[in-house]
């Protein structure tokens, strides 16, 4: 008897049949988005006046914290002032070196360096 009750327990095998293929739903097109061009920060933009070291190597004008960094950046690969072996360390000319204080900054000094050498 017991044979029995795992023979009806047992599902009977599938018959091979073919599912009928999956009709392609079509897609809902996405509503436009609106084309909200992102603001930029106003403390990035807000013009700085730099000191008179600063203003030695990014003119005396005052500008965005962004572009100061960036005039210094340009300073800095148009005098091929980083260092060849170690491309992080910015090795300081005349200009540099009364700004920077010593010789050779890390990059990542060089924020630092600006920030302390602007006024609002």
């Amino acid at each position: 008897m017991a044979t029995a009750k795992k023979a009806t327990a047992k599902a009977a095998p599938k018959a091979a049949t073919k599912e009928a293929p999956k009709k392609a739903t079509p897609k809902k097109e996405a509503a436009p988005k609106a084309t909200a061009t992102r603001k930029p920060n106003a403390a990035f933009m807000a013009p700085l006046n730099p000191s008179d070291k600063l203003a030695a190597v990014v003119g005396s004008k005052p500008l965005p914290r962004t572009e100061i960094v960036k005039k210094v950046w340009d300073y800095i690969k148009a005098n091929n002032l980083q260092d060849s072996k170690n491309k992080r360390m910015i090795n300081g000319d005349d200009k540099l070196k009364a700004l920077f204080g010593k010789a050779q900054i890390s990059m990542f000094e060089l924020a630092k360096i600006v920030n302390d050498n602007v006024k609002k």
